[in-house]
Order: structure tokens, then sequence, then C-alpha cells
């Protein structure tokens, strides 16, 4: 049975879920509704089909996990999906609030052949426009390691790992102060009860709110390498 869109969609979602749950590889029917906004039986009706494709497996008050076969099908889509972000970014020059929405479009049409010639053109890169990891196309997923701004040290000096959001506004803001995947910068004081955070960054201070630090993942350099 051929993984229509919506099914690759729904993997992707699991997988993510998943990946940044830690610890049980089960995740609960109600947090992909949540993710992908349907209702319980749409997501009822989806599992099935998944379960029939041998894509996922279902058990009563566990939830659902990934098969071997689902999850090499939701690493290929996410590596599509940011693929095709670093392509819009790196080639196409749109902004990197822009792209989440548009790669999501056009990942379920283009072909691998064509996801391969965008990643040759950009280079190869190993994180997608947010700094997410890009997986093989073996379908490995490399490892992130790295912590909230809000929770680093402070007076310590880190790489921007990570922005975990699409929301435009926040991503426009960041792009405006400079802070993006791969930037260095140093958290010199934390206000106490989630105040401001106070940065240098390219030897300019900085002010941030705590809302929008808790969207920021800093690491080392040689973790940021790593990945």
């Amino acid at each position: 049975m051929a993984t229509s869109a919506a099914m690759q969609d729904y993997l992707a979602e699991a997988y993510r879920i998943a990946y940044y749950q830690k610890g049980a590889p089960y995740i609960s029917t109600s947090a992909l509704a949540n993710v992908m906004n349907v209702s319980a039986p749409a997501v009822t009706r989806m599992v099935q089909r998944l379960k029939e494709a041998d894509l996922l497996e279902h058990e009563p008050y566990r939830g659902v996990k990934l098969t071997r076969k689902g999850e090499y099908e939701a690493l290929m889509n996410i590596r599509r999906h940011r693929i095709v972000e670093r392509f819009l970014t790196d080639v196409m020059q749109f902004g990197w609030h822009e792209v989440h929405d548009l790669a999501d479009e056009m990942t379920p049409v283009v072909s691998d052949t064509l996801v391969e010639r965008m990643n040759a053109m950009i280079g190869y890169p190993r994180r997608c426009a947010h700094g997410e990891p890009i997986p093989t196309a073996e379908g490995f997923m490399p490892r992130v390691i790295d912590t909230l701004l809000t929770e680093a040290d402070e007076h310590q000096t880190y790489i921007v790992s990570r922005a975990n959001t699409h929301d435009e506004s926040k991503l426009t803001y960041l792009d405006q102060l400079g802070i993006k995947p791969g930037v260095e910068l140093t958290l010199d004081e934390r206000a106490p009860f989630n105040g401001p955070l106070h940065l240098t960054l390219r030897g300019e201070s900085q002010v941030i709110g705590y809302e929008l630090a808790g969207v920021i993942r800093v690491c080392t350099q040689e973790e940021f390498d790593a990945v």
C-alpha cells in the first residue's frame, strides 16, 4: 500500500513527539491529535490505516509506537522537509520565518531525486533552517545535545543550537536580533523571577524577554559541530 501524504505527516509528527519525549517509545493518541490539530476519531481512523500498513503498533492504554518501517518513512519525510527548508532559505532567499509552511506544501510533491539535487546545491547541511538535525539518507537521526537558554549557566559563551518555534513573529524578531543557529552568544545575566536575560552578541549587549528565550536552545561549539 502506497503511503499517502497524510500518512507521512502523521508518521513524521509521531516521530517528533517520541524524539523529544525522551524515554518510553509509545506516545498518546491525544498528543498526536493535538499536534495534528484534528479530532480524536480522526486520529483513531488514521492509526488504524497506519497499523494495517505495518507502520505503527497500537496498544490500548499505552498509545502508539512506530515500527521500523514506519520510523524509516517518518525520517525520510522529515529529511525531505528539512532539506527543502534549507533550499528555500539558502538558495531562494526566503526568511526562516517563512519556510516551514512552504516546505509543508512542497514536501509531498518533490521527488527524492530533486531533493538530493537540492541537498547538493546547498552543500549537504546537517541542520535545517531552525537548527533541527537532518536525518541521513540511510535513516539515521543525529542526536542533538543542547539546553534551553533559560536554563543555561550565566557568564558562559554558547552557540545557538535551535529555535523551537515556528511562530513567524518570534522568528522575525530573533532574526532582527541576529539570534540564529550557529551564532555565538554569551549569557551575561538572567534576572530572577522569570525576568529578562542579558546577552552579549557580536560584541553588543542585547536584552530579551524570558518567554522569547524559552524557544532558544544553546550548546557548546563541540556539541554543535557533532551533529
